[in-house]
């Protein structure tokens, strides 16, 4: 069976049928969000959004804010647990916090994530000796981090309250409750498999080895911290009435945030909120609009302008410091400056 497996998915990749059948998931949810847009937001009184954004309390922002900062503190974590996984403990901790704060959210801003934020970390951990394959291993472990935390929440959430997920998706709750034992079962199905043997996935130098068991636990409990602390933050700041209660909005919330990411247009924009407003209907729309736009600015506006920030001042000082290197040795050849560039980088000067 894992045999006919690879042939079939070997087939599928010289047919370039799965990027095909992508392509046209992304475009049919956009047009999709666009659609519901559309209808939702006519009516809207632009002041009423207004009025709503400067009447919320700065308390409520405060806290909003802590619960994003909190996110993505945790989200750090993806790539220390990704980056040890594959071997490079050499590799401190405050640069795996820089390439993943740096790298999720320029990539949640732009766009195809997968090829931005896999440029922005490959531009951080080169610097300290790691390659191309390297940095997809990175990228592949991350991401299945973030994965296996949106389906224990989705499954666990949906399981709970399947009237949550049916608001959105529009099918029956007892559908919706069998998708969500279905996840929860396949969620334990995988850790099971991992935990048994060693397992690995890829071939020749792109082989990677999976996390065993309790790694693997660890992964999921690092993505369920990351996506509740972003959804408390959106819970923070959507109209407090009707209070439809916390486990409802988080399933909303990260239905909504993987809508976003299927149709990779730059932050989710439209899909998430389309998926939001069909979601929360019960909620008052100018409110809620303005709870949305205020998330936006918390969790995108604000980190990617950071971002943008670190990035700069890394790469001045960087240029500062060849520059450097090059004026106390203007007479020698090209060896000797390569050793003491090195030399710099293990002593992890380059790389913060």
């Amino acid at each position: 069976m894992p045999e006919a497996i690879r042939r079939a998915m070997s087939f599928l990749r010289q047919k370039q049928v799965l990027h095909k059948l992508g392509v046209l998931i992304s475009i049919t949810v956009i047009a999709v969000a666009c659609y519901v847009l559309y209808h939702m937001l006519r009516g809207i009184d632009t002041n009423e959004v207004i009025d709503a954004i400067k009447g919320t309390d700065p308390g409520q922002i405060a806290l909003a804010a802590l619960f994003v900062a909190a996110g993505y503190f945790t989200l750090t974590f993806y790539d220390w647990f990704a980056v040890r996984a594959i071997g490079q403990r050499h590799i401190p901790y405050r640069v795996n916090a820089l390439a993943a704060f740096t790298s999720y959210s320029i990539g949640h801003n732009v766009g195809a994530s997968v090829f931005t934020g896999g440029a922005v970390r490959y531009r951080i951990y080169s610097a300290w000796g790691l390659n191309a394959i390297d940095v997809a291993k990175i990228c592949f472990l991350a991401g299945l981090t973030f994965w296996l935390g949106n389906a224990a929440v989705l499954g666990l959430g949906i399981a709970y309250h399947p009237e949550a997920a049916a608001s959105i998706d529009q099918l029956p709750v007892w559908l919706n409750r069998v998708a969500a034992f279905g996840i929860i079962i396949a969620l334990i199905g995988y850790v099971v498999w991992v935990w048994a043997q060693p397992r690995s996935v890829g071939r020749g130098p792109w082989t990677v080895t999976l996390p065993g068991g309790p790694l693997t636990l660890l992964q999921i409990a690092i993505g369920i911290v990351d996506l509740g602390f972003c959804a408390l933050a959106m819970y923070v700041l959507v109209p407090d009435e009707p209070n439809l209660g916390f486990v409802v909005v988080a399933v909303i919330f990260v239905s909504a945030t993987l809508l976003g990411f299927a149709s990779h247009s730059p932050g989710g924009l439209g899909v998430f909120d389309a998926a939001m407003l069909v979601g929360l209907w019960q909620m008052d729309r100018e409110e809620l609009l303005a709870g949305m736009l205020l998330f936006r600015v918390l969790y995108y506006i604000g980190p990617f302008v950071i971002s943008v920030i670190l990035l700069t001042l890394r790469e001045i000082i960087i240029g500062a410091r060849s520059k450097r290197l090059r004026q106390l040795a203007p007479g020698a050849d090209a060896q000797p400056r390569r050793e003491a560039a090195v030399y710099v980088r293990e002593r992890g000067d380059t790389g913060t």
